[in-house]
């Protein structure tokens, strides 16, 4: 605001001395505050809408075998205290829920209007898929018929199958680690999911895997990821998702040392 101010006053004094630059130190003080309104009303609305569509859409998920269970409805409230939801949000994304269940909701238009909101920022279509396999997979599994919905909505966000595959590999790196206390680097199927959660293949060079790594840490930044407009009370998921990030770079440097 202070650069604005000064910036505004100093056109002012341009034109008029110690009375323009008054006068324009107040214009570039009223037209920043007009300009944070704008930005601050954007960026809730596009909170608001991410709630909303994704508990739209994991309620279509969860009636994707054709029942919602109450095992399901306990996993989508657990959500709501995961993400701190206050009492409106919890309310809106109740509502969400239960329309994604109606047999008449349209699963493609919802990933559209998301999209169009999101302004097809690729993190918060990546954040918004994690979201979805999380809330399917609570016992560190993804069923085929649930994989299959994934990939159907991954596909819906112009995101890539793969990236199904690195949210799965994520997940179960997380729940390895959960139900042992310690993770097994030396488990082939561990290394085999780091490298697809850093999205290399085996066959990349060190410094390959050190940019993959990096490019993923910066992108998935909670910080970075709020500016953007990822509720506040999702930033424990966006943790977690640099967390598994930095274990699969873990894993792998520690595969290739073992093997040189």
């Amino acid at each position: 605001m202070l650069f604005a101010i000064i910036f505004g006053g100093l056109i002012g004094y341009a034109f008029g001395r110690f009375p323009g630059f008054l006068v324009g130190a107040a214009i570039g003080a009223f037209l920043f505050q007009r300009m944070k309104s704008r930005l601050l009303g954007k960026l809730q609305g596009l909170q608001a809408g991410f709630i909303e569509s994704v508990f739209a859409v994991m309620g279509a998920l969860c009636k994707a075998d054709g029942v919602v269970s109450r095992d399901e409805i306990q996993m989508a409230e657990a959500m709501f205290i995961r993400f701190r939801l206050n009492e409106s949000q919890k309310a809106m994304a109740k509502e969400a829920f239960n329309r994604g269940k109606a047999s008449d909701f349209d699963l493609d238009a919802e990933l559209q209007r998301f999209m169009q909101a999101s302004g097809r920022q690729p993190v918060l279509l990546q954040m918004f898929l994690q979201v979805q396999v999380s809330a399917v997979a609570a016992d560190g599994q993804v069923h085929p018929a649930e994989h299959e919905m994934l990939v159907r909505i991954a596909r819906g966000l112009g995101l890539p199958e793969s990236q199904v595959d690195q949210l799965e590999a994520m997940l179960r790196g997380a729940h390895a680690g959960q139900a042992g206390g310690t993770r097994n680097y030396s488990s082939s199927q561990q290394i085999d999911d780091a490298y697809k959660v850093l999205g290399v293949s085996p066959e990349a060079s060190d410094a390959e895997i050190k940019r993959a790594y990096r490019k993923l840490m910066s992108e998935n930044h909670p910080d970075k990821l709020a500016g953007r407009g990822l509720p506040e009370s999702m930033r424990e998921m966006a943790e977690e998702r640099t967390r598994e990030i930095s274990h699969a770079y873990d894993v792998i440097k520690e595969a290739r040392n073992r093997a040189s």
